[in-house]
């Protein structure tokens, strides 16, 4: 990363100061006082009066090596605990200056480590405040209203700016700019500001330069098959596609479905030096929430053994398919591009989560380095997910069956049009899974009526979506039994025929070690299954390594091409799996600065060092995804499209470790029957006088099964 110092006319001051005592966790998300005392110091640096634009305000965390003893101190419940200082990570402009700058704010000793303007081509992410700002020059621009006044669009109509993070290809893109695309308003609904503006896409596109913050270039978008430019025509009256339920005809036969816990949640939320640890069913883990990455989970255990250091998103990008100018610089990483913390929606009681719920609420900073409350961030909850297990006796009718009950810890972002629902899940068999939910609205553009392309696929009259892939990186710091972890690989391969095998029906598992850092592939044709692995702990039934195993879905890795920025840029999309060993401060699979970035930062080149993998510290990325080909079904507003990664032990525990859930039976689940009929008769027949679901005819001996 290139940098340059500040200057030492600007030299840091209280290196020197005693120690302040810091009641906060090690690992809590900074507070409001803590946010105030970093801004305070980094302000001190600068002549007073100076204009600064925070960008980002948040917890650096502790380095591992102090961060592991404290932990472990912690978990045997030790009241000495190892001192550690509490720092502050800082962004910052010279506002309305390509000025940035990075810092280390020391709170315990009341100083700062260090304070440096980074060097070009590294680029801040956008905040709210600036996208107000954008929105704003772009309407106010002399130059844009001339242009839209080509269009002759409706007396009193509204038009809507979405800006864009401008995207790199290389070409006079050093700057920090935006590309802002441009819609109107339903002319029949213009004084509604939900009304669905992405249903009337227009031509014209600012291009706004956030140093000088004013625009500096206007494009036309092409609208036909190709990269023609034609000059703005009369805007032609066109319907508007609404998504809001006071445009619809509401379905009336809809019943209450409703979520009841007659005795609460058996999850229990404690807050520990500021920090969050929720416990339940075995499970116990840290909630932490940031800026970029939103929730993060640390310290995972179960019934006490370790399994994750660090669990969080890492990365996500979303390059889109439409080849022609400005399309395609359109490759969002909605994390480091924004935020997924910043974006993170106001969770409401029986909408997003229902239940039993506990909200957890964050403190950001906003641009001027103000706390700024960030209420219902995090919404955990109980559901149930059917059947955990089951087995019926045939011989004798008894059936033995659990409910597979998870614990949700969710969070939702607004990405200008689109959404995540993104998720925790936690089940009573000891497996974690992360799961992804897309869904929100089509990024669109314009298009002549009657046309086709092969890039996107027409939602609406003179509406264009965009084929497009949502590629997301998952980080997972393991700590399996211990903090020196392997990772391989098994495979199932058939046997050739032989004396052993003569009818060609046996096959086998083979296990491969990766020895060192690198990316690889998911074979699903060979059920290639990748394991994180402690070597040193063995089960002491098979004597088998205990492991977690990776199941995550296929996904087509990025289409752009190798040469490509988008390729250089997205340095995890090429590969189901990275394995790297670990390095403070290696967090983003897509480097820590993905705005307008040229790639060589990220997880690619922390591979490509080729480290030994082999019983390390290590860490794994976890990449999947979507290939979003747009159905008109996805237009105005796009169903949840669901993709999730699960990490589930192997050889781990010495049998089923959900054996001990208490049994599923109607006293507990108090399910009602619908029938008449069945209310008066068969139901009494149907459970055993302790409510078990067990009360069945058993078959015949011998009766297919």
């Amino acid at each position: 990363m290139a940098t340059e110092s500040v200057s030492t006319s600007l030299a840091l001051r209280g290196a020197d100061s005693k120690q302040t005592q810091i009641h906060s966790h090690p690992l809590a998300p900074i507070n409001a006082s803590e946010i105030q005392q970093a801004v305070a110091l980094i302000r001190s640096q600068w002549p007073e009066g100076q204009d600064l634009h925070f960008k980002a305000i948040t917890l650096e965390e502790p380095a591992k090596a102090e961060m592991v003893p404290y932990l472990e101190a912690e978990a045997k419940g030790s009241r000495s605990l190892p001192g550690i200082d509490r720092r502050v990570f800082v962004t910052y402009y010279l506002r309305k200056t390509d000025k940035f700058h990075e810092a280390v704010v020391n709170l315990s000793r009341q100083s700062i480590e260090y304070n440096v303007r980074l060097g070009a081509n590294l680029h801040a992410p956008g905040d709210g405040e600036e996208i107000s700002a954008m929105e704003r020059i772009a309407l106010e621009d002399e130059g844009v209203q001339a242009e839209l006044a080509k269009l002759k669009l409706p007396e009193g109509a509204k038009v809507v700016v979405d800006p864009w993070i401008y995207g790199s290809d290389g070409i006079e893109d050093d700057a920090r700019m935006w590309q802002c695309f441009m819609y109107l308003r339903d002319p029949l609904n213009a004084t509604d500001a939900d009304s669905n503006h992405y249903a009337l896409p227009l031509s014209i596109s600012p291009v706004i330069d956030c140093s000088k913050m004013e625009v500096i270039r206007i494009d036309h978008l092409p609208t036909g098959t190709d990269n023609t430019i034609s000059e703005p025509k009369p805007w032609k009256s066109q319907p508007g596609n609404e998504y809001v339920p006071e445009y619809q005809k509401l379905r009336t036969d809809l019943k209450p479905l409703q979520v009841v816990q007659p005795e609460g949640a058996s999850f229990s939320v404690a807050e520990q030096g500021t920090s969050n640890v929720v416990e339940w069913q075995k499970w116990s883990f840290r909630v932490g929430f940031n800026q970029r990455e939103g929730m993060v989970l640390y310290d995972v255990r179960y019934d006490g053994r370790n399994l994750f250091y660090r669990l969080a998103l890492s990365d996500m990008n979303i390059p889109y398919a439409d080849p022609r100018h400005p399309f395609h610089k359109k490759s969002a990483f909605d994390l480091g591009d924004a935020g997924a913390g910043i974006m993170a929606n106001d969770l409401k009681l029986g909408c997003d989560c229902l239940g039993s719920i506990h909200y957890l609420s964050a403190t950001l900073a906003d641009d001027k380095g103000n706390p700024l409350d960030m209420p219902n961030v995090v919404c955990i909850h109980e559901q149930d997910n059917g059947i955990g297990w089951k087995h019926t006796n045939y011989r004798t009718g008894r059936a033995a069956v659990v409910r597979n009950r998870e614990l949700v810890v969710q969070s939702i972002i607004t990405v200008a049009n689109y959404e995540y629902i993104m998720a925790f899940m936690f089940n009573q068999a000891g497996e974690l899974s992360y799961e992804v939910r897309a869904t929100g609205i089509l990024s669109t553009q314009p298009i002549d009526e009657g046309l086709e392309v092969p890039w996107g696929t027409v939602v609406h009259p003179g509406v264009l979506a965009t084929h497009h892939q949502h590629i997301f990186s998952l980080r997972i710091d393991p700590m399996i039994d211990g903090y020196q972890n392997r990772l391989v690989y098994d495979e199932a391969h058939a046997m050739p025929r032989s004396d052993f095998n003569p009818h060609g029906t046996g096959y086998y598992s083979k296990e491969t070690l990766l020895t060192h850092s690198g990316g690889y592939d998911i074979d699903y044709a060979a059920n290639r299954v990748f394991k994180i692995q402690n070597a040193a702990v063995r089960n002491p039934i098979n004597n088998k390594p205990v492991a977690y195993k990776i199941h995550a879905p296929p996904f087509q890795k990025m289409l752009s091409d190798t040469e490509s920025f988008n390729f250089k840029r997205a340095e995890f999309a090429d590969k189901s799996i990275y394995a790297v060993k670990y390095r403070d401060g290696e967090l983003y699979a897509g480097g820590k600065y993905t705005n307008q970035s040229r790639g060589g930062t990220g997880v690619r080149s922390w591979a490509d060092r080729k480290d030994g993998i082999v019983d390390e510290d290590l860490v794994v990325f976890v990449q999947f995804g979507i290939n979003h080909i747009p159905r008109i079904e996805d237009f105005p507003v796009m169903p949840c499209e669901t993709i999730k990664v699960a990490l589930k032990p192997v050889n781990f525990f010495e049998k089923n470790p959900a054996l001990d859930v208490p049994p599923s039976t109607q006293q507990f689940n108090q399910s009602t029957l619908l029938s008449e009929q069945h209310r008066q008769g068969v139901s009494e027949g149907t459970v055993d006088a302790g409510g078990a679901c067990c009360a069945v005819t058993a078959p015949a001996v011998g009766s297919k099964l």
